[in-house]
């Protein structure tokens, strides 16, 4: 899909700024998780700003399109794309993980507008999107569900339950995106738990399944139209991704998963984000 130039750029800059906001934020909580934050800010991006039909003055409108983040140690990306998008005032970001803050350590559906799910205990946000997207079909509402899982975290049986669950009932309003970084908090996915071959298991589970680059906007939103087409089945995006994303010596670096910048550190990523 040929994403127009104007579309291109705006994205890209949006990209950029929760990029920005994600390396500020853990730097200023001193924790937290910049790896697999950095690796999906384009595919939420692209979803917040090109495709969710979301009102952020009315967060709890009955016709809008859910989002659930299952991997939910990566909270900063969607905290960062909710204050862009205008849930909540950007000078809020500050306040990760600090006492009484909305934005804790991983999402707050209570507490956090624009969360749809409360999340971090890994495995449970397909099926939780699952139910989501069943009662839209029960309610004959024309709304979608888009969820984005962690390759490490497809190693939770939950996860391939809610896959024949999803699959059962077809549900096609339901899109999902398996960040496909090939590193988990323990290593390289291939070597804790092997789930390959990925499109194949997907497929075998009854999901139309599509493969694409995860920094790639076009490839993005071409995969998101595919999905709205497919009738009678959910779709999995599979986005091949690099962890820790935009930063240099974050890139493809396993110790980044769950650990936050120095000063000197913070100050070359944002120089690099720039």
């Amino acid at each position: 899909m040929l994403v127009r130039a104007e579309t291109e750029a705006r994205l890209q800059e949006k990209a950029k700024n929760i990029r920005r906001h994600i390396i500020t934020m853990l730097a200023q909580a001193g924790s937290g998780h910049p790896g697999g934050s950095l690796s999906i800010a384009d595919i939420v991006t692209a979803l917040y700003f090109a495709v969710l039909k979301v009102d952020p003055a009315n967060p709890q409108w009955e016709e809008r399109d859910r989002f659930v983040l299952s991997k939910g140690h990566a909270c900063p990306v969607l905290y960062g794309a909710l204050a862009e998008a205008g849930f909540f005032p950007l000078e809020e970001l500050k306040t990760l993980r600090k006492i009484n803050s909305r934005l804790q350590g991983h999402p707050d559906m209570r507490k956090t507008p624009g969360v749809e799910m409360s999340t971090g205990s890994l495995g449970q946000g397909l099926a939780a999107a699952n139910g989501m997207a069943l009662a839209g079909k029960l309610d004959q509402r024309d709304y979608r569900v888009y969820v984005v899982l962690g390759d490490g975290e497809v190693n939770e049986g939950m996860v391939w339950e809610a896959a024949m669950a999803a699959a059962h009932y077809g549900l096609d309003n339901l899109t999902a995106f398996l960040d496909y970084n090939g590193l988990q908090i323990d290593g390289p996915v291939g070597e804790v738990m092997a789930t390959a071959p990925l499109e194949e298991k997907w497929a075998a589970f009854g999901w139309h399944v599509l493969t694409i680059d995860g920094h790639d906007f076009g490839e993005i939103l071409a995969a998101v139209e595919e999905a709205k087409k497919t009738k009678g089945q959910p779709t999995m995006i599979i986005a091949k991704t690099v962890k820790g994303r935009g930063v240099s010596f974050m890139e493809n670096e396993v110790g980044w998963h769950g650990k936050a910048p120095d000063e000197k550190q913070t100050a070359q990523a944002l120089a690099e984000l720039a």
